[in-house]
């Protein structure tokens, strides 16, 4: 119980010891408050949150985070490969696949992925 005990005091000494030095040797200046500052959607944090919002900015952003979870369910199946029946695989890929592209198919064909104005 003492081993542990100091083992944890140790530990907070050395990440203090680590922040301090890092708050020396950080190069941060007055003169870097923009870069510091959130930026989000183009839009100033510090001008009025009622400025009218790109709607199509919100559909892409949508459709790329639509798509991403989908890639993460793509891995899982990959890995699955060699634990099911090859056929049954084949089919349940192929079924996601199609959903996939016919949802690409649809947002083409909405214009939800042209940038246009």
């Amino acid at each position: 119980m003492f081993l542990i005990m100091i083992l944890i005091l140790l530990f907070i000494i050395i990440s203090n010891i680590m922040m301090f030095i890092s708050m020396i040797l950080s190069k941060k200046s007055n003169l870097d408050r923009e870069k510091c500052s959130p930026f989000e959607c183009g839009f100033d944090p510090k001008s009025s949150a009622r400025i009218p919002f790109s709607l199509h900015f919100f559909l892409i952003t949508v459709i790329f985070l639509i798509f991403d979870v989908e890639i993460a369910l793509i891995f899982p199946m990959i890995k699955t490969f060699k634990l099911v029946n090859f056929f049954l695989w084949v089919k349940i890929s192929f079924f996601f696949i199609i959903i996939l592209l016919l949802g690409l198919y649809h947002e083409w064909n909405q214009n939800m992925i042209e940038w246009t104005n």
